[in-house]
């Protein structure tokens, strides 16, 4: 994003993501975070985020000396940071600099949210604002963090963790299902879809979802999950059980868990539920305002399931849902 273009949305309160860009960082995570986040978006009709990048040094070199970054902003760009998206690099051993943790902190103690991808989990760690949080990591590190920093909840079996101000993402595609969180957290379901679709990507993997799975593609084409999926999103009006499900499949419901924990990293029932609660965000955010036909619509009951679902899924209520993400806010 251009200075000029930049100043533009500061002055319209667009809220501004700074990725800080350290020696050795990582590309592909820094690619994430730039389409998400930084991409113009003329098919949604208005700017998501003001997007900046910046460094400790003028022209640090990517990992393993790939390219050099120029052009970017000096380090004091965090301190204007809504949210502040930390370094992640492969030598997770090295001490992150001082200059670099001193942002992190100030950044967290003024309210800015902190995200952290693949390795800058261990960033945020070092600055110390990870102590008794919860977070994740890529399991290729998973013992080396729980070792130098014992105060932190690792989780590190899941894509990402939302603790609130502080959001971590165990790496590589978890980035993007994190991005992808982070723009449904910030502008809501349909929103996050256009941007999904924008990447050909997945507009919607749990955070709970396993890291690896045992075998990433089925044995046989039989034994893809694809059109049982299809057939689902398409009647999630219905009463659909697990036993529906698997009977679509030709398969046993015992036989179906197995696929879905060896294919997607979950358990039907989560799948199910989460893609209710996707149909019934967007709903809402459509313009349905009687949550008795959102939750009928969208299969997941009554309204006391909807309350109780959304707030479990999105930590507010369907009617603060509706007050965020309503027409009538857009």
């Amino acid at each position: 994003m251009t200075q000029e273009s930049s100043q533009r949305a500061r002055a319209a309160g667009v809220h501004r993501v700074v990725v800080i860009v350290d020696e050795n960082s990582n590309p592909f995570e820094l690619g994430c975070a730039t389409e998400v986040f930084g991409l113009r978006r003329p098919e949604i009709g208005r700017q998501l985020y003001d997007f900046r990048l910046c460094s400790p040094e003028p022209a640090p070199r990517m990992r393993d000396g790939f390219f050099t970054l120029t052009g970017v902003a000096g380090l004091e760009a965090a301190d204007t940071a809504d949210t502040l998206i930390v370094p992640n690099r492969p030598d997770v051993e090295v001490p992150r600099r001082p200059a670099v943790l001193d942002a992190v902190r100030r950044a967290h103690a003024r309210g800015a949210r902190l995200i952290g991808l693949c390795s800058g989990a261990f960033t945020l760690a070092e600055a110390g604002v990870l102590d008794g949080r919860r977070a994740t990591a890529h399991w290729q590190w998973a013992d080396a963090f729980r070792a130098r920093f014992p105060a932190v909840r690792l989780e590190a079996d899941v894509l990402f963790v939302d603790d609130g101000d502080i959001l971590t993402a165990a790496g590589s595609a978890a980035a993007l299902d994190l991005g992808l969180h982070v723009v449904r957290r910030d502008h809501g379901a349909e929103v996050a879809n256009s941007v999904s679709r924008r990447l050909v990507f997945a507009a919607h993997r749990d955070g709970g979802q396993r890291q690896f799975v045992e075998r990433p593609m089925p044995d046989v084409p039989d034994e893809s999950l694809a059109p049982v999926l299809s057939w689902a999103q398409e009647r999630l009006d219905s009463p659909l059980t697990i036993a529906d499900l698997a009977t679509r499949a030709a398969v046993s419901p015992a036989t179906l868990h197995r696929r879905f924990r060896t294919q997607l990293g979950t358990t039907p029932l989560a799948w199910l539920t989460a893609e209710r609660l996707a149909l019934a965000c967007r709903l809402i955010e459509r313009g349905e305002s009687r949550f008795e036909v959102v939750a009928r619509r969208s299969g997941l009951g009554t309204a006391t399931n909807l309350r109780v679902l959304m707030r479990r899924g999105t930590a507010i209520t369907p009617s603060a849902y509706r007050r965020r993400f309503g027409p009538e806010v857009n």
